[in-house]
């Protein structure tokens, strides 16, 4: 007897938002992999305003093809303009450390996001946070701490850059939430791919530009097409499930950042990042198992 034909459309909202912020992190992984590569070339803001160009064109073709609005009156929306500039606060921040830090090692600091976002859901939109998820946040942060080592020998400044753009994403997601259903998914992802790209060309004048070569710009179109469907399929998941169940599901970068990074550059994580990471994760874990416990899906209505 054959079996009946798979419809990613009649799973739960939860489960739709799992597999898309899992394929989002998997192409930002990549993204990230492939970025590292440029970043051994040139500036981080050249790679902002070249791989924007490549994205925002893909967007654009994107939203065309799903015949979504596209319409300047989407600035005039407050949590857009807070998304935007939250991004690229993000992808200047990350696009530093991650010219200096190893790729798996950056992933791993960048676990304390769904943590960051648990936090900022209970300042900026009134969620009710318990002394166990406080517990931990709190012991996800001292996972960092293990991660960054902080001390004469082995701290790394670079990491800092990291924390600064875990805020700003924390910021930008939260912003995302707010935003009415009206906007279509690939209309914001557009805006942010246009507002960072922008900021790139801004500041080439003070990086200055550097020449080129053919496999540098293979290196980015190919990096364009992977963010441009990490932005889509990231928005699309944090729009479709709850926060809290869809956040931990960032944690799939981290493997998919340990393979790429021993694949590429020989990249091995030591015991202290991998006990830092594991840390982390569990504490995000918990936080995930207090926050759905005794609380209906939304999948469910």
């Amino acid at each position: 007897m054959p079996l009946p034909p798979f419809r990613f459309a009649a799973l739960g909202a939860n489960v739709q938002a799992s597999v898309l912020m899992t394929l989002s992190m998997a192409t930002f992984a990549t993204n990230d992999m492939l970025t590292k590569f440029a970043t051994h070339s040139i500036e981080p803001v050249q790679i902002m305003a070249v791989r924007g160009v490549m994205a925002s064109a893909l967007l654009f073709a994107f939203a065309k093809w799903r015949r979504s609005p596209l319409s300047f009156a989407v600035l005039r929306e407050p949590a857009v303009l807070v998304r935007a500039v939250a991004d690229i606060c993000t992808t200047l921040c990350y696009l530093n450390a991650l010219r200096q830090l190893p790729l798996a090692n950056t992933s791993a600091i960048f676990q304390a996001l769904p943590l960051t976002i648990t936090l900022g859901a209970f300042l900026f939109l009134g969620e009710r946070v318990g002394w166990r998820r406080w517990t931990a946040i709190s012991v996800g942060f001292i996972g960092v701490l293990v991660i960054l080592a902080p001390g004469p020998e082995g701290f790394n400044a670079y990491g800092l850059w990291v924390l600064a753009s875990v805020v700003f994403a924390a910021m930008r997601d939260l912003a995302t939430r707010k935003m009415p259903p009206s906007l279509s998914s690939a209309q914001i992802a557009l805006v942010t791919s246009v507002a960072v790209m922008l900021t790139g060309f801004a500041w080439l004048p003070f990086a200055g530009w550097r020449p080129m070569s053919g496999s540098v710009w293979i290196v980015l179109t190919v990096a364009s097409v992977t963010l441009a469907s990490g932005y889509a399929l990231i928005v699309a998941a944090v729009r479709t499930g709850d926060m809290s169940f869809v956040a931990p599901f960032r944690y799939t970068i981290l493997l998919f950042s340990i393979l790429l990074g021993i694949a590429a550059f020989d990249e091995r994580p030591s015991l202290r990042e991998t006990l830092g990471s594991l840390i982390v994760v569990a504490s995000g874990l918990y936080t995930l198992h207090r926050e759905t416990r005794g609380r209906p899906a939304r999948s469910a209505a």
